[in-house]
């Protein structure tokens, strides 16, 4: 477990370790760079145990301040999202795959032919939509399912059923990660701050009732049957708020937390150096700015592969003239969906 990394004026020269339960760190020094890799959560904690962050805080800890970066820490960003699931009138889902006694002939087809339902992501379909107009990209992502089941398989429904995993990609609420210890084997206190704009809530509203509008056209009446959760019963503002307070969950999306930059709050250059410091930088998820509309993972290779080719000098590929989605006035639906889904 990384303790800290340790200095020579305002230059980082290497990182002390400890392994397992050991309180006797390992020291190793650095040829030329020290990179800090360890991602939106354990990033800021290393820089703070450092002496790289909030003045305040490192005091609180008697951590002798290297450099102050008051951002170290701050702007932690995720994605939250929740279920909408539905019974399947037809025999068609993943249900029987959850079954034990249906998971040795899956295993072994993955394992000897890598075919079959073990060679699924099971998310085959998702997508993009704007909520409203005045967003001018998309702010809502979808996945859908064919299996009414928990992210972490419990709470299984009984039942053939099917899903809309839906959340905002862009919400503008911020937390912090802070060290409450020296010890790197005490957690920090981490406040993602969820849901604390309306904004937040207003876009959990939407994706509630518009992904029933989608469940509801034609294409999927053979398919669908009841409304499992939330239920038909849950209409109002009011009601929608409670079942996101209760049911809204991670996605697993950290970062922000050593955001690139140039303002008081920054703590990385275009090409990840710490400000203030020499012979460190920060290559991971942390140095977002802001969360993208999207997973995590491609963006964080990205991050990794151009840091990477920084650092050895080598050139840039050239700039991307891919199309992307802008609004420019566009309305937020081109005809509207008729169907009543009350």
């Amino acid at each position: 477990m990384t303790d800290h990394i340790f200095f020579d004026g305002k230059r980082a020269v290497g990182v002390e370790w400890l392994e397992g339960d050991s309180t006797i760190p390992t020291r190793a020094a650095a040829n030329k760079e020290v990179l800090l890799c360890a991602g939106a959560i354990a990033s800021p904690q290393i820089l703070q145990r450092s002496g790289v962050g909030n003045a305040e805080l490192l005091a609180e800890f008697d951590i002798p301040l290297v450099h102050e970066l008051p951002g170290v820490g701050e702007n932690l960003q995720d994605h939250l999202e929740m279920y909408l699931q539905y019974e399947c009138k037809e025999p068609v889902s993943l249900y029987p795959a959850l079954q034990w006694w249906n998971q040795p002939k899956i295993g072994a087809e993955w394992l000897f032919g890598g075919t079959g339902v073990g060679a699924s992501n099971h998310f085959e379909a998702g997508g993009f939509i704007r909520s409203r107009e005045e967003f001018a990209w998309p702010n809502i992502q979808y996945h859908f399912l064919p299996v009414a089941i928990n992210y972490n398989g419990s709470n299984a429904v009984k039942e053939h059923g099917f899903q809309c995993h839906v959340g905002s990609m862009r919400s503008p609420s911020r937390g912090h990660v802070r060290i409450k210890s020296r010890d790197p084997h005490q957690h920090p206190a981490i406040l993602f701050n969820y849901m604390s704009h309306e904004q937040d809530w207003q876009e959990f509203r939407d994706a509630i009732r518009i992904t029933r509008e989608i469940m509801h056209q034609p294409a999927l009446d053979q398919y669908r049957g009841r409304e499992i959760s939330p239920g038909v019963e849950c209409q109002t503002d009011e009601q929608l708020d409670e079942f996101v307070r209760n049911h809204a969950e991670t996605a697993f999306h950290p970062c922000g937390t050593c955001k690139m930059g140039y303002d008081e709050m920054a703590v990385v250059d275009a090409e990840g150096r710490v400000h203030g410091l020499e012979g460190l930088r920060v290559v991971d998820a942390s140095i977002m700015p802001q969360i993208i509309t999207g997973n995590l993972n491609a963006t964080t290779i990205m991050i990794g592969e151009k840091m990477a080719d920084m650092i050895r000098g080598k050139d840039a590929l050239p700039r991307s003239t891919a199309r992307y989605f802008v609004a420019n006035g566009m309305p937020v639906r081109a005809k509207k969906m008729s169907r009543d889904v009350n």
